[in-house]
C-alpha cells in the first residue's frame, strides 16, 4: 500500500505539469485559428458593428490573448471553467451533463474489448498454430482494419434499420417516463450498437497482443519446468502463461485510453449519443473557445486518471516495477 501511495504521489505531481501544458498549448492553438465566437454568432444570426463590439466586450474577446490566458488560468485555480458562450451557462454544468454518457460508453467498450479480447487471446494462444489460433488471428486482423465509423454504420443498417432489433441512436427513449431498472434496460439497449462498434476494434488489438504474449511466454524456462512436473495444460495456460502475458495488456489499456476517448467522439456522432464528443462538435461549430478548452481539460484529466489506475494495477501485478518506481 505504501508503494502504491508513493507511486501515486509521483504521478500526481507530474500530472499537474501535463495539464498546464495541455491548457496553454490548446489555448494558443485556438487563438491561432481564424475567427471567434462573435464571428460564428454574427454569421448565423446577423448583426451590425455595434452588436459585434458589444458581444466582444461581454465575452471578454476585446482583451489581449495574454490577458485572457492569465484570467483563465487564475479561474482554473478556483476550479472555475468559465461560462459557455453557446449555452450561456457555467461550463462545469454543461460538461457534467454530458460526461456520464461518455464514461458509460467508454467504460462499456473497454470492458468488452479488454475482457473478451483477452479471453479470445488466451483461447487462441493455448494451442499455438492450431486452426482456432489461425482463424482468430486472421479474423482479428480483418476486424482491426475496419474503421469504427464504417462498422457503426453497418451495424445501424443491419440491426437497427433492417432487423429493427435496436434503436438507431440516442442514449435512451425520449420522454419514455421510465425509471429504475426499466430505464437502465432502455439505456443498455441503446448502447449495444455503439459499444459494439467502439469495442470490437480494440477487441481485435487485445486479442492479438494476448496471443502474441502467450506465444512468447510458452518458450520461457518456467513453463518448460511446469510441463516437466506433469501439470495439466489447462493449469499451465491459466496459472502461468496467461498470467504473465496479461501484463503488456494492462500497459496497453492505459495507452489506449486516449484513443478510446477519441474513438468515442466519432461513435457519438454516428449514433447521436449526447456525450463530450458531440459537445465538442457544437463548441467547434460555434467557436465556443472556453467550452472547448473545458472539454479538452476534462478529457486530459480523464486520460491521466485512467493511466494512474493502470500504473497502480501494474505495480500490484508486478512488484518489481512498483518497487523501482517508488524508490526512484
Amino acid at each position: 500500500m505504501t508503494r502504491a501511495l508513493l507511486l501515486l504521489r509521483r504521478r500526481l505531481v507530474g500530472s499537474v505539469f501535463v495539464l498546464l501544458i495541455v491548457v496553454i498549448g490548446t489555448f494558443l492553438l485556438l487563438e491561432a485559428a481564424p475567427g471567434d465566437a462573435v464571428d460564428a454568432y454574427i454569421v448565423s444570426t446577423g448583426g451590425d458593428a455595434g452588436m459585434i463590439e458589444l458581444l466582444r466586450h461581454r465575452w471578454g474577446l476585446d482583451q489581449s490573448a495574454l490577458t485572457r490566458l492569465a484570467n483563465y488560468l487564475w479561474a482554473l485555480l478556483h476550479l472555475d471553467l468559465g461560462q459557455s458562450v453557446t449555452f450561456s451557462r457555467p461550463i462545469r454544468d454543461v460538461i457534467l451533463e454530458r460526461l456520464p454518457n461518455t464514461l458509460l460508453l467508454m467504460g462499456s467498450a473497454t470492458a468488452l474489448s479488454f475482457g473478451l479480447g483477452s479471453a479470445l487471446g488466451i483461447y487462441a494462444g493455448a494451442r499455438p498454430g492450431s486452426f482456432r489460433d489461425r482463424f482468430l488471428s486472421i479474423g482479428s486482423l480483418a476486424l482491426y482494419a475496419v474503421p469504427g465509423f464504417w462498422l457503426g454504420l453497418v451495424l445501424i443498417i443491419i440491426f437497427a434499420v433492417d432487423l429493427r432489433w435496436f434503436p438507431i441512436g440516442g442514449i435512451e427513449s425520449i420522454a419514455s417516463g421510465k425509471t429504475g431498472l426499466d430505464r437502465a434496460a432502455d439505456i443498455a439497449r441503446h448502447l449495444i450498437l455503439p459499444v459494439s462498434a467502439l469495442g470490437f476494434i480494440y477487441l481485435a488489438l487485445y486479442l492479438r497482443m494476448m496471443r502474441a504474449g502467450m506465444a512468447e511466454v510458452w518458450r520461457q524456462d518456467f513453463v518448460l519446468a511446469a510441463r516437466a512436473k506433469g501439470l495439466s495444460r489447462r493449469r499451465i495456460v491459466l496459472a502461468h502463461v496467461a498470467r504473465n502475458a496479461l501484463l503488456p495488456l494492462v500497459t496497453m489499456l492505459g495507452l489506449q485510453s486516449a484513443q478510446m476517448l477519441g474513438g468515442s467522439v466519432v461513435i457519438e456522432s454516428v449514433f447521436s449519443v449526447p456525450g463530450l464528443g458531440r459537445l465538442a462538435q457544437e463548441a467547434v461549430a460555434s467557436r465556443d473557445t472556453p467550452l472547448l478548452l473545458g472539454i479538452i481539460l476534462v478529457s486530459a484529466v480523464l486520460v491521466i486518471a485512467i493511466n494512474l489506475l493502470v500504473d497502480i494495477a501494474y505495480a500490484f501485478l508486478d512488484p518489481r516495477i512498483g518497487a523501482s518506481e517508488a524508490s526512484a
